[in-house]
């Protein structure tokens, strides 16, 4: 795992109010975003709040990049983020590098959660 900078308002993250399911980083003409993490609009903000799920930048160098490039070339890696939060002043999220499931993994993981819900049911109506 490796943290990286992000720039972020402060008072949304000290609330608690990120949400980073769903979201990954993607390298962009030589930039890394982060994509699909929710950040909550401010509240006391008015009509120029930022859209919650706007794209990131990271602040990453060049030697940086080069090897997450190297990390995920290989077929079926991504950069996922994993956590966020504060070193000193400044905000850093956490990324991993993470390879997709295949389709027959996730059939299988459906189908425990289908059998495991039919069971917890049986044992619920039984009481």
């Amino acid at each position: 795992m490796v943290s990286y900078l992000l720039e972020l308002k402060l008072n949304q993250l000290e609330n608690g109010k990120v949400n980073l399911k769903d979201s990954f980083a993607k390298i962009i003409n030589g930039e890394c975003f982060v994509i699909g993490m929710h950040i909550s609009p401010y509240e006391f903000g008015n009509i120029y709040n930022k859209d919650p799920l706007r794209d990131r930048k990271l602040l990453l160098n060049k030697s940086e990049i080069n090897k997450l490039i190297g990390k995920i070339q290989t077929k079926g890696y991504s950069l996922v983020p994993t956590s966020l939060y504060f070193s000193g002043s400044l905000v850093k999220l956490e990324l991993g590098i993470g390879k997709g499931k295949k389709l027959y993994d996730k059939r299988d993981d459906l189908a425990k959660k289908d059998a495991e819900r039919k069971i917890a049911i049986a044992l619920k109506g039984n009481y």
